[in-house]
């Protein structure tokens, strides 16, 4: 069996010179991964990981195993890969990487783990380790989502994973059930990009976010139409619900475009004097605010006293035939 390299729990890495590389593949070490899974990982031939291992080795951030070539195993270690996350989230993975890492965790999956029995494969998703609990993160069943989520060695890498490419609602939901996991900004992304977003599950993470951050995720290229109309509807439901500071901070922020998303919706007086306050200079603001039949009589006629409006004759003009101008 080959060696798998465990670091040095007393070894302080940031005092050492490490290279880029060298920082990575320390933070990739956990005691459960061989030469050849590490080499899938990193992209090294095993060679070249065999090098850098020694390197690490001398600079006494590895524990020493000779030779650097297949031998014994060495016993598990304390710590779990699960439980140093994050720390190991310190060395940021390009995206690319990312992409190989969960490549190579789902070949395993669907080559070695696919075809076992739904028990079996419950059963071991509450118990694993690496690399093994990343492949079930690409279980397609529910019941095995929930098994990983019970694993005391899951970590936000593994949430991530199934945040991206889980694709059942209840999956989703027990995900969402971890505080810890919905708090950390890459689980949010991958949810945010995961068609399958539960509306449930949408509603009670951004809910109480602010409406700008709720109108970003509704204007997303990232997301998928399924999450915009979700975030759009959301939107919709919390504007009148915020104080008008918020409303005032959302239209003046966004130059206005989010009107379109707000048409129906109407704004109260405290919004209206915030609005009415501020000396306007931008014509795309002006625009959007005269194209919304719901702009207040006191807010249309506050734009037509801006300097920028009187020298405009199309803004004016826009202005006259609002609805609500007087």
């Amino acid at each position: 069996m080959t060696w798998r390299p465990l670091p040095r729990v007393d070894a302080d890495s940031r005092a050492l010179p490490l290279d880029s590389h060298q920082g990575y593949l320390l933070s990739r070490l956990d005691g459960t991964l061989d030469l050849p899974t590490l080499a899938a990982l990193t992209g090294l031939d095993e060679g070249e990981l065999a090098e850098m291992l020694r390197k690490l080795v001398a600079l006494g951030a590895v524990i020493p195993e000779e030779p650097l070539t297949p031998g014994p195993t060495l016993p598990a270690p304390g710590p779990t890969a699960g439980d140093r996350e994050p720390q190991g989230e310190a060395v940021d993975e390009d995206a690319p990487l990312a992409a190989a890492r969960a490549a190579t965790h789902r070949q395993l999956f669907e080559h070695q783990l696919h075809a076992r029995p739904m028990d079996e494969r419950v059963a071991q998703a509450r118990v694993a380790g690496e690399p093994e609990l990343s492949a079930w993160c690409f279980d397609p069943m529910a019941e095995v989502i929930r098994a990983v989520l019970e694993n005391p060695r899951v970590g936000p890498v593994h949430a991530r994973l199934i945040a991206a490419h889980h694709r059942t609602a209840a999956g989703l939901e027990a995900l969402g059930g971890r505080t810890a996991f919905t708090n950390d900004g890459g689980v949010r992304r991958s949810l945010l990009q995961n068609p399958l977003l539960p509306a449930g599950l949408y509603r009670r993470l951004w809910s109480p976010r602010r409406l700008l951050e709720q109108y970003l995720v509704a204007t997303s290229r990232d997301a998928p139409e399924q999450v915009r109309a979700m975030a759009r509807d959301q939107l919709r439901a919390s504007f009148n619900q915020r104080t008008g500071e918020e409303r005032a901070e959302l239209i003046l922020t966004t130059e206005g475009r989010c009107l379109a998303s707000l048409v129906g919706l109407t704004i109260d007086g405290h919004t209206t004097a915030l609005l009415c306050r501020r000396t306007y200079v931008s014509t795309l603001l002006i625009q959007n605010i005269a194209r919304w039949s719901a702009a207040p009589p006191q807010l249309i006629a506050h734009l037509r006293r801006q300097d920028v409006v009187k020298r405009n004759a199309p803004l004016r003009q826009l202005l006259e035939r609002h609805p609500n101008a007087s």
